[in-house]
């Protein structure tokens, strides 16, 4: 591989990437080089970060899915134990999302998605053996399903990568991709899952992690290929000091526990909770030689929350973030509200449809709240100051990568306090009654903060 220089490529072009291809000359800002060799370059790097982050959901979720199985492969586990296998991995993904930040600008986008790819394998492997042992201890079970965490960590590493490639004006747009791709691995993973570990007749719970270990190999050999790492990309961290110390970092990262968090923890109780609410509930599909294959409905969910996650950036483009983020809250708490009232009637139908408005309303929420922020850290800002917009900018890329580590811990929250109210009460019940609770909370955050807050102190400023 040739060693680039300022003389390797005619102006307005990438230079030819050094050994371990390293581009040394990208500015996404360079409209000539962005016109020829730059977009292609962004998009070739987007595509396969979508892939790699795809696997990492998916990895990430496979224990909501294997854990309402267990009891058929010989486990004998309590409602508690059930939700500890499903929170944890999400503890430890949120927790990843940290450092796995800082992973691209010290490694290399390139480098960082081959490895991340490869970790992969771990919890694949640990999964295929253990689920064929039901004397397994649950302590070993619960590590097992911690090191599916690492799936988690990827989106951090993803999006981090994916803005060092794009310029201002296409970075919102080519983020909402690269995380809409990410998302879709819940609901694809709740789709496949079940009827991979039962096709061709028998049982076999192994198969959920064997069948992802090849495409993590096939991710990590394309990404050796094709992707890039950009010596430009560095860690921000006076960026990240600044943002830390803006209460409003903290505050949205509390309102995407609320969004994110909910979609999360949703997705990943939902097929154990319809297994546990509605055991009849199966769905036979011998028309094409597959046995009962139960829990197919349960991907519906991420699939609608995840699709939604543009629109919602996209209204509150029209809008406003913070009025859309309102809306979505109170579109949450009625779908609460309509899960209480099916359980009450035992209706699945009713069921499913409350948790599909919770699941849409997330999604939508997701997208406003994300948009909230640069117009947040603008606000207040003058805008023909050159150094203080960039501030606002690298304070508001830093809250963006905060706000998606803490707002993950939703998903090992949600499932804790399901376990909770199930332990303590036996109902669901109370745990939906602390959620609409909250998200009633997160409104009147938004609105005291954003809405009157913010117009008080900033005439015309609209978040």
């Amino acid at each position: 591989m040739a060693v680039s220089t300022d003389r390797d490529a005619p102006p307005g072009t990438i230079t030819v990437p050094r050994r371990g291809r390293w581009i040394d000359q990208y500015d996404p800002e360079d409209s000539a080089q962005w016109a020829s060799t730059g977009r292609p370059a962004a998009r070739r790097n987007l595509w396969l970060s979508i892939f790699a982050e795809f696997l990492g959901f998916s990895v990430w979720q496979l224990w909501t899915i294997v854990t309402p199985q267990l009891a058929k492969a010989g486990f004998t586990l309590t409602p508690d134990q059930q939700f500890w296998l499903i929170a944890i991995p999400n503890l430890v993904g949120a927790t990843l999302r940290f450092p796995y930040t800082f992973a691209v600008p010290r490694f290399g986008g390139r480098n960082w998605t081959i490895v991340s790819a490869l970790l992969l394998v771990v919890p694949c492997v640990g999964l295929a053996v253990v689920v064929q042992r039901p004397d397994t201890p649950f302590w070993l079970l619960v590590l097992v399903a911690a090191t599916a965490g690492v799936g988690g960590g990827n989106f951090a590493s993803s999006m981090a990568n994916i803005s060092f490639f794009f310029p201002e004006r296409e970075k919102g747009a080519a983020l909402g991709l690269n995380a809409a791709g990410g998302n879709l691995g819940v609901a694809v993973v709740q789709l496949a899952i079940p009827i991979i570990i039962v096709v061709g007749g028998g049982f076999a719970l192994d198969r959920a992690g064997l069948v992802i270990i090849p495409l993590a190999l096939i991710a990590a050999v394309l990404a050796w290929r094709w992707m890039d790492n950009l010596s430009s990309a560095r860690a921000d961290f006076s960026g990240y000091a600044a943002a830390v110390r803006n209460r409003s970092t903290w505050i949205v990262s509390f309102l995407y526990i609320g969004t994110f968090g909910s979609f999360i923890g949703y997705a990943g109780v939902f097929p154990t909770l319809i297994k546990s609410q509605f055991p009849d509930v199966v769905f036979d599909w011998g028309f094409i030689g597959f046995a009962q294959v139960p829990l197919t409905l349960a991907f519906l969910g991420a699939l609608v929350g995840s699709m939604a996650r543009p629109y919602g950036g996209r209204l509150a483009d029209r809008v406003s973030g913070a009025r859309v983020s309102i809306a979505a809250y109170g579109v949450m708490a009625l779908g609460a509200v309509g899960v209480i009232a099916a359980l009450s009637v035992r209706s699945f139908a009713f069921f499913f449809a409350s948790f599909l408005l919770l699941f849409i309303a997330s999604g939508v929420g997701n997208g406003s709240v994300y948009r909230m922020i640069p117009a947040i850290f603008r606000a207040g800002v003058d805008h023909a100051d050159p150094v203080a917009m960039t501030m606002a900018k690298r304070q508001a890329a830093a809250c963006i990568g905060i706000a998606a580590g803490i707002g993950a811990y939703g998903g090992f929250i949600v499932p804790r306090v399901f376990a909770n109210s199930i332990t303590d009460y036996g109902s669901l019940v109370p745990a939906l009654v602390v959620f609409i609770g909250f998200y009633a909370v997160c409104a009147l955050v938004t609105w005291a903060v954003y809405v009157r807050g913010l117009a008080t102190r900033f005439a015309g400023t609209s978040i």
